[in-house]
């Protein structure tokens, strides 16, 4: 009787078990210890005023993991404070805030191309794991892509300013999309979508990227940077949707704009830094290009007195391609999705390659 109450004993403890580890087993941290709940510091923008939907993140993350423990900073100061036991952390990470942190294993970038020295060397050369906010403005910045090409293709930009000046003079050259060719140098999540809606236009899409391997939805031809300059002539619109990158800072310039056709338009929506302005400007004052539309710029916001203002074919808008609705929901979003993903040791989304920045 007692070896059979042993067996039913220790039969019963193992199936316990076996229930119970597939639902721990993925809770497994890195090194080998069990992960119940983390410890998150929170470090909203200096100078930020009023609430914003990050205040409702620390009961929306107890909610999806009750053990969790949160942390909110309000300054640097704060940070430096609360980053020693911080497995995770959300902000902007600076180098004498990450210097003291000793269990850090995870940051959320906040945006999906922050400012230049956000990955600092230290944090670069770490082994912690970084990811962005990317595909979140998708649908925005396409479309706000698309309301530049419309206005070239039309001539909106010259009317308008006719209207201004109440003039009658209806002689535009006005490019046919379906018979319009575009280059589109960098096919992730917002290059991909802008290739959706032209190809919708009947445009010729070819498309540039150094990782994408397969040819997203709309594109004609899939090309590496190292075939850009024999495409360039062909592109009545070349749109640069690339990050800041060390291998695209400055990437678009005095070169670059003389391989592209003199009826080209060039499209920047990526980051200012990858475009050389003053090249820019000696191209469309040598007719080099026929058109440029910015919205990102070296230095924002960009100087009044800059040359840019007074061409009658350049359309400039202040860094405000990504506006729209839902950005609020779809940040929390993959936020706390992220978060139970570490919580659970999956793999995270949306990671960075920390030495390309993006």
């Amino acid at each position: 009787l007692a070896d059979t109450a042993g067996f039913y004993y220790s039969r019963t403890i193992r199936l316990t078990l076996d229930g119970l580890l597939p639902k721990l087993t993925p809770q497994i941290q890195r090194s080998g210890e069990l992960l119940m709940g983390f410890n998150l510091l929170i470090l909203r923008a200096e100078g930020e005023s009023g609430r914003s939907h990050i205040d409702t993140w620390p009961a929306k993350l107890r909610e999806a993991i009750p053990d969790i423990e949160i942390n909110v900073a309000n300054s640097t100061g704060e940070a430096m404070e609360m980053i020693e036991e911080a497995d995770a952390a959300f902000g902007d990470i600076v180098p004498e805030v990450f210097e003291r942190a000793t269990k850090l294993r995870w940051i959320a970038c906040p945006q999906a191309g922050p400012r230049a020295g956000y990955y600092h060397q230290a944090l670069i050369d770490s082994e912690v794991e970084v990811t962005n906010t990317r595909d979140i403005y998708n649908d925005h910045i396409s479309n706000h892509i698309m309301s530049f090409v419309l206005a070239f293709a039309r001539g909106l930009h010259v009317y308008v300013q006719q209207q201004m000046r109440r003039e009658w003079n209806p002689l535009y050259e006005i490019i046919n999309l379906p018979d319009s060719t575009v280059v589109i140098i960098g096919v992730g999540g917002i290059g991909g979508e802008t290739a959706r809606l032209c190809a919708e236009f009947g445009m010729n899409v070819l498309a540039v990227d150094p990782r994408v391997t397969e040819k997203p939805p709309g594109v004609a031809e899939l090309y590496t940077p190292d075939s850009l300059g024999g495409i360039l002539p062909q592109a009545d619109f070349v749109i640069v949707t690339v990050p800041e990158t060390p291998a695209t800072q400055g990437m678009f310039n005095a070169e670059f704009f003389r391989r592209m056709s003199r009826g080209g338009h060039f499209i920047n929506i990526g980051r200012g830094a990858t475009t050389i302005l003053n090249d820019l400007v000696n191209a469309l004052e040598a007719g080099e290009i026929r058109g440029a539309a910015l919205d990102v710029f070296q230095v924002e916001p960009l100087p009044s007195d800059h040359a840019l203002w007074s061409m009658s074919n350049v359309i400039i808008t202040p860094h405000c391609a990504g506006s729209g609705p839902y950005l609020d929901d779809r940040r929390t979003d993959l936020f706390i999705e992220n978060c139970v993903r570490f919580n659970d040791g999956a793999a995270l989304k949306n990671v960075v390659a920390k030495d390309n920045w993006f």
